[in-house]
C-alpha cells in the first residue's frame, strides 16, 4: 500500500524561504513528467514572443502540474489524489494555468467521449479562461485541426473537441444555468471565492463534480484568489478545510492544498505592507512584466484611499485575508473581538459560571434578523461572558441573496436558525427567558423599546414584565454611546469574552461609527445587507450590566404560627 501525506505543517518557514509549498513528491513520476512535457509544450500567446509554458513558467507551476497528473496510477486507473486547491494572488497567471492544465488533460485523456470543463462564475470569467485555452490550440500546428492536428476549437461554444476521442474541453458560466447535468470526469473550478456571494453554489459545486464518482480517473481542481470581503459560502468551507489539511489538523490523502499566503505573525505585524514581502503571495514575481516596484507603486496609491478601496488590493495582490479589523469606519471594539474568543463559553457554561444574566434583544423585522446576546457576569472573576444567537425568516434568503450563502454557514454553525412562515423566534427567545428567569439569574430583558411589540405581551406569560423591573427599554441612537464604548473598553483590557460565533463576529464587523456633533451612533456598514441585529442586542444587554445589577430574587414570605 502507498503511503503519502498532504499536510504541510511547515509551510510558513518553506513559503518565506522561497520554497516549493507541495507537500510530496510525485506518486507516480512517469505519469508526472509525461504530462509536464505535454503542459511545458504550450504557448502562452498573450505573452511577448508567444513562449512556452517551458519558456516561461516557473518551478511552482511545474511542481503543481506535477503533483495534479503524477497523482494518476494507470495501472489501476485511479487518481490516488483527485481533489487540489490553489489560492494564489491575482496577476499569477491563474486562468492560463488552468487551461494549459485542463487542455494537457484533454491531450493525456484516453475515455472516449469524457467531459472535462472548467466553471467559470460569470460569462465574462468564463470566455477569460477559454480565450488562452483555444489561442493555445490554434499557436501549435499539431494540436489545432485547422493545421491537420488532433484539437477542434468551436468558438460559439466555448468548447475544444479532441477529434480522436471524441472528448471535449467546456468552459460553462455558472451565472448562465449551464453547469446542471454535466458529468464531467475533469473539472476545474475557476475563482472559487466569487462563487462563495451565490446561494446555490454548494449544490452547483456537487453537481459540477458528479462525474467524478463514476471515472475514477478524473480530478477535481479549485483556483482562487483571495476574496474581497470576509469568506464566505463555498470559498469559505473549501478554504477553511484546505487550511485545516495543510496544517495537518484533518488527515485526508486525497486533496492536496496549496495556498500562498503570510504566516499569521507576518499579518500580526502587518509586514504585507511592506513591497519586499509581496513574493510570499506572488510566486510568478519576476517572470513577468510586473514585480515588487509596481506593488510598491500601487500599495502606495492605495494607502492614501479609503479601506474599502484598499482592501480589495490587499485580497488581490497580496492574498490577504479581508476580517472585521480592516473596514471603513468601524467599531473600534471590532479590532480585539477575535483575541476575546472564547470556544468553551456555551449557553450552559455560561449559566454556570455566571451570578447574573442580562438578556439583550434587537431587530425581529421579516428582512432583519432577531438578535439575541445572553450578557453573564463571572462569579469570580467579575468578567462579563456574552453569547449570542439570530433568528431569521426563510425569506431573507431570496430577498438578501448576496448574504444568503453566508446565513446557510450561521444556520451550519447553530448560531442562526432559519424560520418557515409559522416563525417562532419570539417563542425560542422566551423560552431562553424563562430558563434564565427559573435559574434565579436574571437581571432584565433590555430591548429596543419600538421592537418589544408582541414580546411583552409573551415575556408577561412566564411573569416577566417591565412592571416587576424584568424588562427594560435600552437607549437607542446616540444614548447608546455609554454602552458602545464601555463594550469596547472592556474588549480592550480583556474583561469581556464571547463564544467566538462567525455570527457574532459578522455583525460586529458590520458595525459602522458615525460622528454627530455631541455623541456617536452604530449602524450598518451597508445599509440592507449588512445585518447587525445581535452586536445591537449585545449593546443593549451592555447599558443594563453596567449597572452592576443584581439577579431579580421571588418574594420571600414569613409564616407565623396563630394562637
Amino acid at each position: 500500500m502507498m503511503e503519502w501525506t498532504t499536510s504541510n505543517p511547515h509551510w510558513e518557514k518553506r513559503i518565506v524561504e522561497g520554497r516549493s509549498l507541495i507537500p510530496c513528491q510525485p506518486l507516480f513520476p512517469d505519469e508526472a513528467e509525461a504530462a509536464l512535457d505535454e503542459f511545458k509544450a504550450l504557448r502562452v500567446v498573450d505573452a511577448p514572443g508567444s513562449p512556452t509554458f517551458g519558456e516561461t513558467g516557473d518551478d511552482w507551476i511545474f511542481d503543481f502540474v506535477r503533483a495534479i497528473f503524477g497523482a494518476y496510477d494507470a495501472e489501476a486507473g485511479t487518481r490516488r489524489i483527485n481533489q487540489f486547491f490553489l489560492c494564489v494572488s491575482k496577476k499569477n497567471g491563474k486562468s492560463t494555468i488552468a487551461a494549459g492544465i485542463m487542455l494537457t488533460a484533454l491531450i493525456r485523456n484516453w475515455r472516449k467521449s469524457n467531459e472535462l470543463i472548467i466553471v467559470a462564475p460569470t460569462i465574462k470569467a468564463a470566455n477569460n479562461s477559454f480565450k488562452p485555452a483555444a489561442d493555445m490550440v490554434r499557436a501549435d500546428p499539431l494540436l489545432n485541426s485547422s493545421d491537420g492536428g488532433f484539437l477542434h476549437v468551436i468558438d460559439h461554444q466555448r468548447t475544444i473537441k479532441h477529434l480522436t476521442t471524441g472528448a471535449t474541453l467546456t468552459i460553462l458560466a455558472a451565472d448562465a444555468g449551464t453547469v446542471a447535468g454535466n458529468k464531467a470526469a475533469f473539472v476545474l473550478v475557476d475563482e472559487l471565492w466569487e462563487f462563495g456571494k451565490q446561494s446555490k453554489a454548494d449544490a452547483m459545486m456537487r453537481e459540477a463534480a458528479g462525474g467524478l464518482v463514476a471515472r475514477p480517473e478524473g480530478f477535481l481542481i479549485y483556483i482562487t484568489t483571495q476574496a474581497d470581503q470576509p469568506p464566505s459560502g463555498v470559498f469559505k468551507d473549501k478554504l477553511d478545510y484546505a487550511r485545516d489539511v495543510r496544517d495537518g489538523k484533518i488527515e485526508d490523502p486525497k486533496f492536496m492544498p496549496v495556498i500562498y499566503e503570510f504566516p499569521q505573525p507576518m499579518l500580526d505585524a502587518e509586514s504585507y505592507l511592506d513591497p519586499a514581502n509581496c513574493f510570499i503571495t506572488n510566486p510568478y514575481l519576476g517572470r513577468t512584466a510586473w514585480g515588487p516596484e509596481w506593488i510598491a507603486d500601487e500599495l502606495k496609491k492605495e494607502m492614501a484611499k479609503g479601506p474599502e478601496t484598499r482592501n480589495v488590493f490587499l485580497a488581490k495582490h497580496l492574498n490577504v485575508e479581508i476580517g472585521m479589523n480592516l473596514r471603513a469606519n468601524r467599531w473600534p471594539g471590532a479590532d480585539f473581538w477575535a483575541s476575546r474568543a472564547d470556544k468553551t463559553l456555551t449557553y450552559e457554561t455560561l449559566m454556570d459560571r455566571s451570578d447574573v444574566v442580562v438578556i439583550g434583544v434587537d431587530g425581529g423585522g421579516l428582512d432583519d434578523l432577531f438578535g439575541l446576546c445572553l450578557l453573564g457576569r463571572d462569579k469570580k472573576t467579575k468578567d462579563w461572558l456574552a453569547w449570542g444567537r439570530a433568528w431569521c425568516h426563510k425569506g431573507v434568503l431570496e430577498r438578501r441573496k448576496s448574504i444568503a450563502s453566508r446565513l446557510r454557514d450561521f444556520e451550519r454553525e447553530g448560531s442562526l436558525t432559519i424560520l418557515d412562515d409559522e416563525l417562532g423566534d419570539i417563542a425560542a427567545i422566551v423560552e431562553i427567558a424563562q430558563d434564565v428567569k427559573d435559574r434565579k439569574l436574571l437581571a432584565s430583558v433590555a430591548a429596543d423599546p419600538a421592537g418589544l411589540g408582541e414580546m411583552i405581551d409573551a415575556l408577561a406569560e412566564v411573569g416577566i414584565t417591565p412592571e416587576n423591573g424584568l424588562v427594560i427599554g435600552a437607549p437607542q441612537g446616540g444614548f447608546l454611546m455609554n454602552a458602545i464604548k464601555t463594550a469596547e473598553r472592556k474588549l480592550v483590557n480583556g474583561t469581556l469574552w464571547h463564544d467566538g460565533s462567525a455570527l457574532m463576529a459578522w455583525c460586529v464587523g458590520n458595525l459602522k461609527i458615525e460622528a454627530t456633533a455631541t455623541t456617536i451612533r452604530a449602524t450598518k456598514a451597508n445599509a440592507g445587507d449588512a445585518k447587525i441585529d445581535p452586536a445591537m442586542a449585545l449593546f443593549d444587554a451592555v447599558t443594563v450590566m453596567s449597572r452592576n445589577p443584581e439577579a431579580a430574587r421571588e418574594p420571600e414570605y414569613q409564616f407565623f404560627t396563630v394562637g
